[in-house]
C-alpha cells in the first residue's frame, strides 16, 4: 500500500481588514477602469495572462496533484494539466480572440430547427480543431424565441451605452483547479465585473500560483484573491461593495448564502424573503445520468464504452459535478448484464485514489448505509475509498440515489422497462428529466446504426427534450466542460427557491447570447484513446503539450501533439 505524502500546509485566512481594502480598491479604482477598457486592451491583458499562466503551468499541476495525493508522474498528475492549466489556457485564448473580433468571433455554422429554435455551431473552428478532435462537434442551442447573437455587452458599448459594471465575489470550487480562474474570466469578459476570488480551503494552496498566472489582471487592479473559510466567505457575500456573487459548490451552500443557515433560512425560503438582495449565478452539481441506448453492439464496442463509463466516475477520484452517477439501461437489452459486468471489471482494474475531499468518508458512509453495494479496486492508501456501485436502485420517484448527489466515487445502475431504442428513449428521457436531481449534464451513448434507424428528426427531438445544460453524445460531458467553446451551467429556469444545478453559465468561448444548452457529439468510438480515459498511457505528456500548444497554436506543432495522443 502506497504511503502518499501529506498535502501542502494550508494558507492562513486573509484578515478582514485586508479583505475590506481589496474590495474598496476593486470598487473605487478597478471597476470604473475596467468598464472603460477597450476590447483590444482587454485582449492584450488576456494574452499576457497566457504567457504568465504558461510560466507556472508545471508548478500548478504539481501542487494540484500533491493536494489530491496523486503520485508524481501518474495519471492523476496528467489530469491536473488536462482539467487545470489546459482548460484555463483555452479559455484565455478563446476570450482574447473573441475580444479581438469585437465580441463576435465568426461562427462556423448556424441553422434553425423545424420549430424555429436556433442552433449555433461553435466547434470545430478550423483545420487544427478538426485534426486534433476528429469528428467532434459542439453546438449551442439558443433559447427559443431568441436569435444566435454574440457579445451583447460589446454591442451595447458600441451603441454608446454606458455600462456600470460591478464587483463580483467569486467563491472558488475545491475540486478542479481551472474552475476558480475560469469563473473569474467569465465575470470579467462577459458580465463586465471586476472580481474578488476567495479560494476554497480544499485547494487554497493553488491560490498563490493562480495569482502569478493572473498577475496582469491583479496588477492592473481588476482581480484580488483572498483566503479563508466560512467567516471570510460570509463577510464577502454580505459586503456592501459586492454587487454580485458567483458560486461553484453545493445547493446547500447556495441556499445558506441566499436564505440563511438552519431553521431561519428555511423560514426565509418558505416566505420568499432572501437575506441578500444581490444577483447570484451558480453551478451546483447534478446526479449526472448516462443513457445507454440499446442496440446491436459488438464486444469491442461494449469494452470501449465500459472503459469510458468507468472513467466518467474515476476521473478526479469521483469529485466532479459531471461524474457519472446513474447508468440508465434498458432492462430487456441483450447486452445489459454484459455491459454492467464490464464496467465493474474496469473499475476493479482502476487503482483507487486518495479521497481528498473532507466530506468524502461521511458521504460514502451515508450512501452505503442506504443500499447494498459492491466495492471495487485495490486500495492504494489508507486515505482511499473503493469505487462503489450501489445495488437495487430503482427508477421510482423519491429514490434516495436519484435525489442526492454522491460526492465521491459512487455510481448506480438503474433499469428502464424497455428492450428496444425507441421505447427506451420514450421512458428514459422523462425519467431523467423528472425523477433525477439536477440539470447540469447528461450523457447519451447511442450506436450509429440505432441512430439511423430512429431517424435524424427523432434523435433531434430527444436532444431537445433533455432538460440539461450540457448534453454529451458518445463521449463524457467532461468534454463539454473542457473544450470551453461550449457553455457550462444548468438548464435555464431554476428559481432561487428551487435552485437544483444553479443559474447562469460560464465558459462560452464565442460569447453566445441566450444559450439554452450545449451539445457535444463525438464518434461512437474514438481513436486514439480519449484523454479523459483514466487508463490513458500518456496523459501527462499530452496535458503538458496541449497546454503549451494552446498558448500559441500552430499547425507545425500538431504532429507532436498527435504523437503524444497516439501513445495513449
Amino acid at each position: 500500500m502506497t504511503d502518499y505524502p501529506p498535502p501542502p500546509k494550508p494558507i492562513p485566512p486573509t484578515p478582514l481588514a485586508q479583505v475590506d481594502a481589496k474590495l474598496e480598491r476593486l470598487a473605487s479604482e478597478g471597476r470604473p477602469r475596467w468598464t472603460e477598457l477597450t476590447t483590444r486592451a482587454r485582449a492584450q491583458l488576456l494574452r499576457r495572462c497566457m504567457q504568465t499562466t504558461l510560466a507556472v503551468a508545471d508548478e500548478w499541476a504539481d501542487i494540484g496533484r500533491a493536494l489530491k495525493g496523486y503520485p508524481k508522474g501518474g495519471n492523476g498528475h496528467g489530469e491536473e494539466y488536462l482539467g487545470g492549466t489546459l482548460a484555463v489556457m483555452r479559455n484565455l485564448r478563446l476570450f482574447a480572440e473573441a475580444l479581438e473580433a469585437g465580441g463576435a468571433p465568426k461562427l462556423p455554422k448556424k441553422w434553425q430547427r423545424a420549430d424555429g429554435q436556433w442552433v449555433a455551431r461553435v466547434f470545430p473552428q478550423g483545420a487544427i480543431d478538426r485534426v486534433l478532435f476528429t469528428g467532434v462537434t459542439v453546438d449551442i442551442w439558443i433559447e427559443p424565441g431568441e436569435q444566435p447573437t454574440q457579445g451583447a455587452l460589446y454591442r451595447r458599448k458600441r451603441a454608446g451605452e454606458r455600462c456600470e459594471g460591478g464587483v463580483c465575489a467569486v467563491l472558488g470550487a475545491g475540486n478542479q483547479s481551472s474552475i476558480p480562474p475560469m469563473d473569474v474570466l467569465y465575470k470579467l469578459v462577459v458580465d463586465d465585473e471586476v472580481c474578488l476570488l476567495k479560494m476554497n480551503p480544499v485547494n487554497e494552496q493553488l491560490g498563490p500560483v493562480i495569482e502569478r498566472a493572473f498577475a496582469p489582471l491583479i496588477d492592473a487592479g481588476y482581480l484580488e484573491v483572498v483566503y479563508g473559510g466560512l467567516e471570510v466567505g460570509k463577510h464577502i457575500t454580505d459586503h456592501a461593495r459586492v454587487t454580485s456573487i458567483h458560486i461553484t459548490g453545493s445547493a446547500k451552500t447556495h441556499d445558506a448564502i441566499i436564505w440563511g443557515p438552519g431553521p431561519q433560512g428555511d423560514e426565509n425560503k418558505k416566505a420568499g424573503a432572501p437575506r441578500l438582495d444581490k444577483a447570484i449565478t451558480s453551478e451546483l452539481g447534478c446526479v449526472s445520468p448516462v443513457l445507454v441506448v440499446p442496440g446491436a453492439w459488438s464486444e469491442k464496442q461494449l469494452q470501449y464504452h465500459a472503459r469510458q463509463v468507468a472513467s466518467m466516475l474515476a476521473y478526479n477520484c469521483g469529485f466532479n459535478c459531471n461524474g457519472a452517477r446513474l447508468i440508465v439501461m434498458a432492462k430487456g437489452w441483450e447486452h445489459r448484464d454484459r455491459f454492467e459486468a464490464l464496467v465493474k471489471q474496469r473499475l476493479s482494474a482502476t487503482p483507487t485514489r486518495v479521497a481528498y475531499y473532507p466530506t468524502a468518508q461521511r458521504t460514502w458512509e451515508t450512501f452505503t448505509a442506504e443500499y447494498e453495494h459492491t466495492e471495487l479496486g485495490a486500495k492504494t492508501s489508507e486515505r482511499a475509498l473503493p469505487w462503489t456501485l450501489l445495488e437495487g436502485v430503482s427508477a421510482e420517484d423519491g429514490e434516495f440515489a436519484l435525489r442526492e448527489e454522491p460526492w465521491c466515487g459512487i455510481m448506480s445502475f438503474v433499469d428502464i422497462d424497455a428492450s428496444e431504442a425507441g421505447e427506451f428513449l420514450d421512458k428514459a428521457v422523462p425519467f431523467v428529466n423528472d425523477k433525477v436531481w439536477g440539470t447540469l449534464s447528461c450523457n447519451l451513448i447511442i450506436h450509429p446504426k440505432t441512430e439511423r434507424a430512429l431517424g435524424k428528426q427523432r434523435v433531434d427531438q430527444v436532444i431537445a427534450d433533455l432538460r440539461y445544460g450540457g448534453v454529451a453524445i458518445n463521449c463524457w460531458s467532461g468534454l463539454n466542460y473542457g473544450i470551453v467553446n461550449a457553455t457550462w451551467g444548468a438548464f435555464p429556469g431554476h428559481p432561487l427557491d428551487d435552485i437544483e444545478s444553479g443559474q447562469g453559465v460560464v465558459h462560452n468561448g464565442l460569447l453566445i447570447d441566450h444559450p439554452q444548452k450545449s451539445v457535444v457529439r463525438a464518434p461512437f468510438m474514438m481513436t486514439p484513446t480519449p484523454a479523459w480515459f483514466t487508463d490513458h498511457q500518456n496523459n501527462l505528456e499530452l496535458g503538458r503539450l496541449m497546454t503549451e500548444f494552446e498558448a500559441a497554436p500552430s499547425v507545425l506543432k500538431v504532429p507532436r501533439v498527435a504523437l503524444a495522443a497516439f501513445k495513449g
